[in-house]
């Protein structure tokens, strides 16, 4: 048990110290926890959360060809039209990011609407700082609303054997979306007080994007309706929403390529696809696995009861507030694939349902990002996005937004799921 836990605690402080090169660490890690049989060779393929994989992969790819048909583009237009002033530019286009963010990865999302929150911002000679920090933290707070809108959504749904639907109704009651919601609408409040300075008019009458391509907006919507769908089979396969997502995918690069005859238009949606991301699971589902077969995961669930003192309320406390503190320094990808099993053990050694302790860990570690520049990767995407044209963005910039709306969508998440599960 202990060389498990020193090789994790290892891993984590590189990935901390050296965050380029997380991936290959954890790869490396997980590599040397096979060599060393602290995972069995019999629970290697186990540890591996294909699902949450394939999920990843074909959502990233679809994603790729959403965004080169020029789609979110006219649909930031049209919103645009129906605006009166920058500030209310501001506020509509971060609830717009929120909302694709909601089926779409965050990083993705950002690099959607933030071109177009530039253009904007040229147009009107506007500080664009603010605008894509408003882009970047709303974003983040809508991937915990569904089941495929951030990693970590995908992970716990996995993880909990939870379908599409799950998200909205759960053991007959109003489920995380509703939670997220609520928290949007109180977060763009202060995002309405916050930009109140800004009141010059938004210019009319410029050109529509054009739209080139349908069919990537027809296979993610048909993605959702199949997950859906899937949501209703009484004993569907462990794989379903995977092959879903992947299969659809499949479909859209095949397409791509008869429309445009070249053999790179078949492989253009690969390019959407964070192969990073998908390393740094795989590395971690297989240190995961190793921490689990040695027994440090049992170990850490009844230091966590211990902490809790057998109360559930302070349990549910703690992982909230915890996760939202770790997650405004640490990535919350590998926090969360550490947490589930954790929380999983707890549960059951303390005859409880994890529901309340399931969504607190994914609403507390997606929330929890927006504290700070990097606290997730959408933030460090639009900050990029900003000093590639020659924007410099302080701490405090980043945390006169991100703080207070992390509190305004925390605090009535955090109230509205112990009502409803505890």
């Amino acid at each position: 048990m202990l060389a498990a836990l020193i090789l994790f605690a290892l891993a984590y402080v590189l990935m901390l110290c050296f965050s380029k090169y997380r991936t290959y660490v954890a790869l490396a890690f997980g590599v040397v926890f096979v060599l060393t049989r602290l995972l069995p060779p019999e629970e290697i393929l186990d540890a591996i959360d294909w699902n949450v994989l394939l999920i990843l992969i074909g959502t990233m790819g679809l994603v790729e060809l959403f965004i080169e048909s020029k789609m979110p583009a006219l649909l930031a237009d049209l919103i645009m039209e129906r605006v009166p002033n920058v500030r209310w530019a501001a506020v509509c286009l971060a609830l717009f990011a929120g909302v694709i963010s909601a089926f779409v990865d965050n990083v993705a999302t950002v690099l959607m609407v933030a071109p177009v929150a530039m253009e904007i911002c040229k147009k009107l000679d506007t500080n664009p700082v603010p605008f894509i920090i408003g882009v970047a933290v709303s974003s983040n707070l809508q991937g915990a609303a569904t089941m495929v809108g951030d990693a970590t959504a995908i992970m716990l749904g996995s993880y909990a054997d939870m379908n599409f639907l799950d998200f909205f109704w759960y053991k007959g009651r109003p489920s995380i979306f509703f939670a997220v919601e609520i928290g949007a609408l109180l977060s763009a409040a202060i995002m309405f007080f916050l930009f109140r300075g800004e009141t010059a008019p938004v210019p009319k009458g410029g050109p529509r994007t054009q739209v080139t391509d349908y069919l990537p907006t027809i296979l993610l919507a048909g993605t959702i309706v199949l997950l859906i769908l899937a949501s209703a089979l009484p004993e569907r396969p462990a794989l379903t929403n995977g092959m879903i997502c992947f299969g659809l995918m499949l479909v859209g690069m095949a397409a791509n390529w008869l429309k445009k005859r070249k053999k790179a238009a078949l492989l253009e949606p690969l390019k959407g696809i964070d192969f990073e991301t998908v390393g740094l699971l795989v590395g971690l589902f297989l240190m995961i696995g190793g921490l689990s077969a040695q027994g440090v995961i049992d170990a850490a669930a009844g230091l966590l009861a211990r902490v809790g003192g057998g109360s559930l309320f302070v349990l549910y406390t703690v992982i909230v507030w915890g996760s939202v503190v770790i997650s405004a320094f640490v990535d919350n990808i590998p926090y969360v694939a550490t947490m589930l099993p954790v929380i999983s053990q707890l549960s059951a050694s303390m005859g409880i349902d994890p529901t309340l302790l399931y969504f607190g860990l994914l609403s507390g570690a997606t929330l929890g990002g927006n504290c700070t520049p990097i606290g997730a990767s959408a933030n460090i995407t639009g900050i990029g996005i900003l000093r590639r044209a020659g924007y410099q963005v302080k701490n405090r910039d980043f945390m006169r937004i991100g703080v207070p709306f992390t509190l305004a969508a925390i605090l009535p998440a955090y109230l509205y799921l112990w009502i409803m599960y505890h």
